[in-house]
C-alpha cells in the first residue's frame, strides 16, 4: 500500500493487527544524491537488519536500503514463533550432512533464539516476548515420531527442554479435540514481530546505521568497491549484504533460482476475554501442527486469536482473505464461529526447494542469505550475525552454514512455479487423508 505525499509515494505497512498496535510509525528519508560507506545492505527486514547492527557494533559505516519501509514484507507480517531447530529435523540433518555438521546447526538454532531475546532485552525493544511452542500431531502416525524425537534429542544432544504431551493434555492445553499428542518445547520464544523488527531497526540507528526507506535497488556492479544505485541515489560500498529473502524479483538472478516465494495468510480475531484465551491456549505459547502445509497460532498481548493458515503460489491474494483463514481456524476451534475477525492479512515468504537456508557469495565483497522457508524469526537474524562476521573476515560460522546444500527449483524462474503448484497440490492432499 503507498500514498501520495508531496508528489512521492510513501509506502505504509499492510492493514494488519500488527500494524495497527506498533510501537512506532518512524517515517525515514528516501535516498537521495552520492553516498559513500563500508557497507551497504539491501533489505529492511531481519536478515539485514541484524546484518546492520551487528557491523555497526563491530565498528562498520553502514547504509541500509529498503525498498517500502522498514519490516514491511513478511517481517512485519508472520505468525511471530520463534522455534529451536532448522526448519528439517535433526534427523534428517544427520543423514543429509552427518552429526557433526547436524550438532553445528542445531548449536546455531539454540544461538539463534537466544540471539533474539538478547536483541530484545538489550535494546529494551517492546514486542509483547513470550516462551514456548506446542508442536501438536495432526495424524496418529505422528505420535511415536514425536516420542522418539524427543528421546532422540535427550539422548544425543542433551536437550531437556522438550517434552512430551499425551492427547487427553493437549486437548486441555489448547481446549481442542484435534490432535493426538504434542511437544512442549519450552526453549522457544513468541513476539509481535512487527514491533520486534522495528525495534531492532531503532537499535541499529543508535549503534550509527543509517536507514533509507523508499529506496528500491534498481542494480549494483560487480566492483570493489561496488556501486548501488536507487531511483535517486547511489552508494558506493566496500562490501554489499543482500538480505531480501521472498522480494528479491528481478535484482539477483544467480539467487532468483533458489528460492520460490509463496504467500501465507494470517488472521486476528476481536479481543477474546480470559476466560475464552485460556480455554483455547491454556499456557500463553504458540502452536504450530504437523501439517505440510501448517497451521500455526498463539494469543496476541491483548488476547487475540494471531491465526495462520492457508497459502496459495500465485501473484495475487484471495479475494476474501477473512473468510479465507477463518476455515482453517474454525476447523480447530469451533466454538469461535461466531468470533469477529477484526484482520486479516498476508504476506510473500521464500521457500527452497530442500526448506533450508541459502547463503552464499555473489562476489568476495558481496553476501547474501535467503530461503528461511516460514522459519525467519531467529534463522534471519541468525543470519544477519554470520553475515556482519563474514563481511569483517570471520567467515568459518557462515560458511558452515553456506555449505549446507540447496538446489535450484528445476526450470529455473520459468517453470518453477508450475513444479511448485503440482507437489504442494500433492501434499495437500496427503494432509487431508
Amino acid at each position: 500500500m503507498s500514498v501520495i505525499e508531496s508528489g512521492l509515494a510513501i509506502s505504509q505497512h499492510t492493514d494488519s493487527y500488527y500494524a495497527a498496535t506498533a510501537n512506532n510509525s518512524k517515517d525515514r528519508p528516501a535516498l537521495e544524491g552520492e553516498h559513500r560507506t563500508d557497507v551497504c545492505v539491501i533489505g529492511g527486514g531481519y536478515t539485514g537488519l541484524s546484518a546492520a547492527y551487528h557491523l555497526a557494533q563491530k565498528g562498520y559505516k553502514v547504509i541500509l536500503l529498503e525498498a517500502e519501509k522498514v519490516a514491511w514484507g513478511a517481517s512485519g507480517r508472520n505468525g511471530g514463533h520463534v522455534g529451536t531447530g532448522q526448519r528439517k529435523g535433526q534427523d534428517e540433518l544427520e543423514k543429509m550432512l552427518g552429526m557433526e555438521r547436524a550438532k553445528m546447526l542445531w548449536d546455531y538454532s539454540l544461538e539463534a533464539v537466544k540471539t533474539v531475546e538478547d536483541l530484545i532485552v538489550d535494546n529494551n525493544i517492546d514486542c509483547d516476548l513470550k516462551r514456548g511452542n506446542l508442536h501438536v500431531a495432526s495424524k496418529p502416525s505422528h505420535v511415536e515420531w514425536m516420542k522418539e524425537d524427543i528421546q532422540h534429542m535427550r539422548d544425543q544432544y542433551g536437550y531437556e527442554k522438550l517434552h512430551f504431551v499425551e492427547k487427553e493434555e493437549v486437548n486441555q492445553m489448547l481446549g481442542s479435540s484435534q490432535y493426538h499428542a504434542g511437544q512442549l518445547d519450552e526453549g522457544c520464544l513468541h513476539l509481535h514481530p512487527l514491533n520486534y523488527a522495528q525495534g531492532l531497526a531503532d537499535a541499529a540507528e543508535a549503534a550509527g546505521v543509517t536507514i533509507y526507506e523508499n529506496s528500491r535497488v534498481k542494480s549494483y556492479d560487480d566492483g570493489e568497491p561496488c556501486k548501488i544505485v536507487t531511483e535517486k541515489g547511489t552508494v558506493t560500498a566496500d562490501f554489499l549484504v543482500l538480505g531480501c529473502n521472498g522480494y528479491l524479483g528481478k535484482l539477483e538472478s544467480k539467487m532468483a533460482g533458489k528460492i520460490m516465494p509463496i504467500n501465507n495468510f494470517v488472521l486476528a480475531t476481536e479481543p477474546l476475554g480470559e476466560d475464552l484465551a485460556r480455554e483455547i491456549i491454556r499456557d500463553d505459547v504458540s502452536i504450530s501442527d504437523t501439517l505440510f502445509v501448517i497451521n500455526y497460532w498463539k494469543l496476541s498481548g491483548d488476547n487475540r486469536l494471531i491465526f495462520g493458515g492457508g497459502e496459495n503460489y500465485t501473484s495475487n491474494f484471495p479475494n476474501d482473505l477473512k473468510q479465507f483463514v477463518r476455515k482453517y481456524m474454525l476447523r480447530v476451534y469451533p466454538q469461535l464461529q461466531n468470533t469477529t475477525i477484526d484482520y486479516a492479512w498476508g504476506g510473500t515468504l521464500a521457500i527452497t526447494l530442500n526448506r533450508m537456508p541459502h547463503f552464499g557469495r555473489l562476489q568476495p565483497n558481496q553476501f547474501y542469505a535467503q530461503g528461511y522457508s516460514g522459519h525467519g524469526v531467529p534463522t534471519a537474524t541468525m543470519a544477519g550475525k554470520l553475515l556482519a562476521e563474514a563481511v569483517s573476515g570471520t567467515a568459518e560460522r557462515f560458511d558452515v552454514m553456506a555449505k549446507v546444500p540447496t538446489y535450484g527449483f528445476p526450470g529455473g524462474t520459468l517453470l518453477r512455479w508450475p513444479g511448485l503448484v503440482a507437489g504442494m497440490l500433492y501434499y495437500g492432499l496427503m494432509d487431508k487423508l
